[in-house]
């Protein structure tokens, strides 16, 4: 409304902008929904536990092993579910555990949450908004972006890991109870790798991905409520909904650069010095 106010922008334009993020509002309602299914049957919890045993009492094992779960979960539930849904499961855990290099482990999730952001379209719902809503197909877009992701995650990995050494000498405590996953924690990590599967083949036919991946987190979500005999309003609840009119303000901000010929003047700049 201020870029309206200030006459930048129609309030028609800013309309249709809005309009413009539908599939980018339906991929972020079906991700969250999953995340939230996951967070609340202790899925995040289960996977971060298996990570501390697997580390052997070995804080460098331990960081190398987070980082790996930081990089999976943002390549292929984006860049949101490891900054809002792993960072605290992680920082339970390690306490849990008397991990000492707790703050390196919070830093993983920080920084791979951005490193591991364009290894697929997915990976970051500003990859879809950069795009205008047409990203390419999953083969052009790994021609563009592998390389350059694989560098940003050993190159991240490589810094922090250096940063971090000191924190990292000595031991942690291991063999932590294991976490048994339950029914509905099961339905919630098939659901999470059917979404994954079908989203990358979606992207492969250059299809959008918001509605397959909403009907896919509805239907997720609601054989773990029906299963378990439970009302969605929690759920629906604690699902981070300013998310949308956050992103929508990103597409309106986008929509007034293009019409105020600030995208055009910036692309002209980089092709003079290109």
């Amino acid at each position: 409304m201020l870029l309206v106010a200030l006459g930048l922008l129609s309030l028609n334009l800013a309309f249709e902008a809005t309009g413009k993020g539908t599939d980018v509002y339906l991929f972020l309602f079906g991700m969250m929904l999953l995340s939230e299914v996951g967070r609340r049957e202790g899925l995040f919890d289960w996977v971060a536990v298996l990570a501390v045993n697997h580390a052997q009492g070995s804080p460098r094992k331990l960081f190398l092993l987070v980082y790996l779960v930081g990089a999976v979960i943002t390549a292929f539930l984006s860049n949101d579910a490891t900054a809002v849904v792993l960072t605290p499961a992680v920082f339970a855990v390690a306490k849990k555990a008397k991990t000492a290099p707790l703050l390196p482990l919070l830093f993983v999730f920080a920084l791979i949450a951005n490193a591991a952001s364009f290894v697929l379209p997915i990976s970051n719902p500003a990859n879809i908004v950069l795009y205008g809503n047409h990203t390419p197909a999953l083969g052009a877009w790994l021609m563009r972006f592998t390389v350059p992701s694989v560098l940003s995650i050993v190159a991240t990995y490589v810094l922090l890991r250096w940063t971090q050494r000191s924190e990292l000498a000595g031991t942690c405590e291991a063999n932590l109870e294991p976490l048994e996953l339950s029914s509905s924690g099961r339905v919630a990590l098939a659901g999470i790798g059917v979404t994954a599967v079908v989203q990358l083949a979606v992207s492969a036919f250059d299809v959008p991905l918001g509605l397959p991946t909403a009907i896919l987190g509805v239907l997720t979500a609601l054989v773990v409520l029906i299963q378990e005999r439970k009302s969605p309003l929690p759920m629906i609840r604690e699902i981070s909904w300013s998310v949308l009119p956050l992103v929508a303000a990103l597409f309106v901000l986008v929509e007034m650069f293009d019409h105020t010929g600030v995208i055009a003047t910036l692309a002209a700049i980089t092709q003079q010095g290109a």
